[in-house]
């Protein structure tokens, strides 16, 4: 029991000092932001917690997780817990999640990504990321490449069609997503607002909503399109991370669920590969050309 209780500690320790660890040596093209919600236990009762990840995607193109919090849990670590070097201070705090969980990466000097790819805020039950995506434009600026998840913004228009619409703007939605080229999506997204404004205007009217960040990575190279559509990343490192605790449907406290996801990762239980495309991702992001208008 006391070898347990060490071997706890040390866990403990080690998590600390990851979560305070400076970003300024990450060279960090891409950013994916997305959140999950997991079972546990908190004042003696179960309920479902929402935890923020963000994983980084370096120059050679491999995976790497750069932060995990509990939505709404503890603040930033003060400068005195955190690692000697060129940290800047914390932004003044702020209510919402996400800006928190972003002035943190901020005052760990993680330097400005080339490219965001974000999905909608943990039961949310409206589209987009408001609150996200404002985050991002005042810490990075509005001329930041953010790309919209693709699979989340197809789950916001299924929910605003009837059942027996769905097949159909499925497979329109798929071939606007999924076209060759460029030109094609740009063909395509006008087809789709041409056919669903008088189909049913909601689903038309959601699509819109997202503007032109759901096609941002049309201005990367092909061969980056598949990695860059969607926050897919941080949903097998969930799927991993349920698989390994299916056995307990509760977990002790709130802390347990990051410190766990990231104590899997550091043992190499959960691994994370490379993107597709990474052989490309020294080339610069083309400006955004495609007219929106239909």
């Amino acid at each position: 029991m006391a070898n347990v209780s060490r071997a706890g500690r040390k866990v403990k320790v080690d998590w600390d000092a990851w979560c305070a660890r400076s970003l300024a040596e990450e060279d960090i093209v891409r950013l994916i932001l997305d959140g999950t919600v997991i079972r546990t236990r908190l004042d003696r009762k179960a309920t479902n917690i929402s935890v923020l990840a963000a994983i980084g995607v370096r120059r050679d193109g491999q995976k790497v997780l750069l932060s995990i919090r509990n939505m709404g849990g503890e603040s930033p670590s003060s400068a005195s817990d955190r690692p000697t070097g060129a940290i800047r201070p914390a932004l003044p705090d702020r209510p919402r999640p996400w800006r928190q969980f972003l002035d943190d990466l901020d005052a760990r000097v993680l330097k400005r990504p080339e490219f965001v790819i974000v999905a909608p805020e943990a039961r949310v039950p409206r589209d987009g990321a408001p609150g996200l995506e404002a985050a991002l434009v005042a810490l990075w600026g509005d001329d930041l490449p953010i790309q919209r998840c693709t699979v989340h913004k197809h789950r916001n228009l299924l929910a605003h069609a009837p059942k027996h619409m769905q097949d159909e703007l499925t497979e329109d939605y798929r071939d606007m997503i999924y076209a060759d080229t460029a030109a094609e999506v740009e063909r395509r997204h006008k087809a789709f607002l041409r056919k669903w404004r008088l189909k049913h205007r909601a689903v038309a009217d959601s699509l819109e909503e997202a503007g032109d960040r759901l096609f941002t990575f049309t201005r990367l190279d092909p061969s980056q399109w598949k990695s860059a559509r969607t926050t897919n990343a941080t949903l097998r490192l969930n799927e991993e991370f349920r698989r390994r605790i299916k056995t307990q449907t509760v977990l002790p406290c709130a802390e347990t669920v990051p410190m766990l996801l990231w104590a899997l990762l550091a043992s190499g239980q959960i691994q994370m590969r490379k993107v597709d495309g990474w052989e490309t991702l020294s080339q610069p992001i083309e400006p955004m050309l495609l007219d929106l208008a239909a």
